[in-house]
């Protein structure tokens, strides 16, 4: 992968995911996406589970008991001792989907209060050194550090809401367009993700969303039954990998995604016969 107009050692962009509501297909979207974004950039992408209340993402890739979870990396985070390969080794890499890397999210969720926004910044300045791109998936309550770190520190923030009159408005109001000036976040500085699901998209314009959130629309999602089904039986890898639907499944935002940040692919140039057979005759390659 090749990233057009940055230096050499700049740090990986960190996309930021969070939903207005809870349980609206965030998680599905933000993952989606790292996998389209690294099939269109060809890097390596780290996918931050950080909803630190809820983490259900090692369900949804079939992992009952995973090797590695936020909530065990607790002593590297708060000592600063967390390189990027102890990152690395702890994160999930997914087989049908080439250079995806998900850390999974805390399991222990009376301890969700207790992560610290120094621990917070220590983990994405790890992953910013392991990968090439950095998408997290945040909670939709603004009360803990890790939303809170991610969401200021991202280059990229994406409000991912519904067609719900309660989830665009009341919820996005309160969050996104209130507090978000509290924390040092421009509101103006999200863009909308419209999630519609298999019953229905609901009576209310995409741009009739975004223009009551205050943001740029990026882009829409729709959720299947065979997806939420793919997801109750931990299948989503293979869903997102193998069914025809899910390998379209965010393509469109990734690849505005990939382009805002100057990802993309850095092709091989094939050898044309000829000058393979030039090379031969020279003697620098073999036949």
């Amino acid at each position: 992968m090749i990233r057009i107009g940055a230096g050499a050692g700049n740090a990986a962009p960190l996309i930021a995911f969070v939903g207005t509501t809870p349980n609206i297909g965030t998680s599905s979207a933000a993952f989606a996406a790292a996998c389209r974004i690294a099939e269109e950039s060809g890097g390596t992408i780290g996918f931050l589970c950080l909803n630190l209340k809820s983490a259900k993402m090692h369900r949804y890739l079939g992992v009952d008991d995973p090797a590695g979870t936020l909530d065990e990396l607790r002593p590297e985070l708060a000592t600063r001792t967390l390189h990027p390969e102890k990152l690395l080794r702890a994160m999930h890499r997914c087989s049908r989907l080439t250079g995806v890397h998900v850390l999974f999210g805390n399991l222990l969720r009376d301890q969700a209060e207790y992560y610290a926004m120094e621990e917070m910044e220590h983990l994405l300045d790890a992953a910013a050194q392991a990968f090439d791109v950095v998408i997290a998936d945040v909670g939709a309550y603004w009360d803990n550090a890790a939303t809170l770190c991610a969401l200021r520190r991202a280059a990229t923030r994406i409000l991912v809401t519904t067609g719900a009159l309660s989830h665009f408005q009341e919820d996005g109001q309160r969050w996104a367009k209130q507090l978000a000036p509290l924390y040092g976040i421009p509101a103006a500085s999200f863009q909308g993700l419209v999630i519609h699901s298999p019953w229905g998209k609901g009576g209310f314009h995409v741009k009739d969303i975004c223009k009551e959130l205050g943001v740029p629309l990026l882009g829409e999602h729709a959720l299947s039954e065979q997806m939420l089904a793919s997801l109750d039986s931990g299948t989503l890898e293979e869903w997102l990998a193998d069914n025809e639907r899910g390998r379209r499944a965010m393509l469109e935002p990734a690849k505005t995604i990939a382009a805002a940040h100057g990802l993309r692919r850095q092709r091989k140039l094939a050898m044309q016969p000829w000058y393979k057979k030039l090379l031969v005759h020279r003697g620098e390659v073999s036949s």
